[in-house]
């Protein structure tokens, strides 16, 4: 399936209001939706699944799971309807770039976005409960939010290459970021004065061995690793820099350590064994412990992180955890 032919749509809400009691009038969501919804006598639809992207991502980062995703796969297109919306904070949706407030955007939450996309489903589609969820990474941290906030709204979730909390070097990484735009005299405590092109670079520079496996950057030379590094760094330089910036601090403070075992659905929890944001150990293998209705998959990926994409390694355990959701 080809997702970056599919254009995105856009919807407008009408009102927001984050966590801090910040409301904002107007804010723009922007997505695509894969598949035909079912509806109910009320009008309902009945077989929506959410998908939440990465840090870098956006509405097309649905891709991620295209290897099981289209039909007769385990994330079945007759089956589901999926919708993938760039999320709160992100280039395309409501974010400090998008809204024009710049630094007078409120700082939001993982729960802020949560319930963003929560808002959003129900006054677009009329959806109430969706049927699951599916997150990658960061969208990972949406995914198991709403299902430890809301843990009544939904029928499963699936958590992949992600975690329930962010500390040791996953703070540092976004810390080291957010404490590189900040030494930018250009920055200026937000009151912006330029684009910050040099301390972006240097802030994505300092991420950049994360990504893939260890023994994957072990095979490149140092001149492909220069010439990755600056290709990574010119790219993400594009970006504005407070959306990069709002949504590490909405990372770093990231934690459901007390809440995590509220979570009561079928849960779906997917690590890769070479995963230097969240290995196995780290995260995933505990947050199966915390959450009683889980089941743990993990498997190698010389991509590492971005291994996500090599979903067709599980598609027998996908297919047996979809099973059971599937009319």
């Amino acid at each position: 399936m080809d997702i970056k032919s599919i254009e995105p749509k856009y919807y407008i809400l009408s009102e927001f209001e984050f966590m801090d009691g910040t409301t904002l009038e107007n804010q723009v969501v922007e997505y695509l939706t894969i598949g035909t919804p079912k509806y109910d006598d009320e009008g309902h639809v009945t077989n929506a699944i959410i998908y939440f992207h990465g840090t870098s991502g956006n509405f097309q980062s649905i891709k991620r799971i295209s290897a099981a995703l289209g039909k007769g796969l385990p994330f079945d297109t007759e089956e589901f309807f999926f919708i993938s919306l760039s999320t709160l904070g992100t280039p395309g949706s409501s974010s400090p770039s998008v809204s024009g407030l710049a630094n007078e955007y409120p700082k939001y939450t993982i729960l802020d976005m949560v319930n963003f996309n929560k808002q959003f489903i129900k006054d677009c589609f009329n959806i109430i409960h969706p049927m699951g969820l599916i997150g990658n990474s960061m969208g990972g941290f949406e995914a198991v939010t709403w299902a430890a906030v809301y843990p009544d709204t939904i029928d499963f979730m699936i958590s992949l290459v992600s975690s329930y909390k962010v500390g040791g070097q996953n703070y540092i990484v976004s810390k080291v970021m957010n404490d590189i735009i900040e030494s930018d005299p250009d920055f200026n405590n937000g009151n912006i004065t330029g684009q910050l092109k040099r301390s972006l670079r240097l802030a994505s520079k300092s991420m950049y061995s994360f990504g893939l496996s260890r023994e994957y950057y072990m095979d490149l030379s140092v001149d492909e690793i220069n010439s990755f590094m600056d290709e990574f760094a010119d790219e993400d330089s594009e970006e504005n820099v407070l959306d990069a910036y709002y949504r590490n601090i909405a990372s770093m403070n990231y934690d459901l350590t007390s809440v995590v075992q509220n979570i009561v659905v079928p849960t779906l929890i997917i690590g890769i064994y070479e995963d230097q944001y969240f290995p196995p150990e780290l995260d995933a293998i505990p947050m199966h412990a915390l959450i009683e209705n889980s089941k743990l998959i993990c498997y190698n990926s010389y991509l590492g992180h971005v291994g996500s994409s090599e979903l067709n390694k599980i598609q027998n355990e996908l297919d047996d955890f979809m099973s059971e959701f599937k009319s």
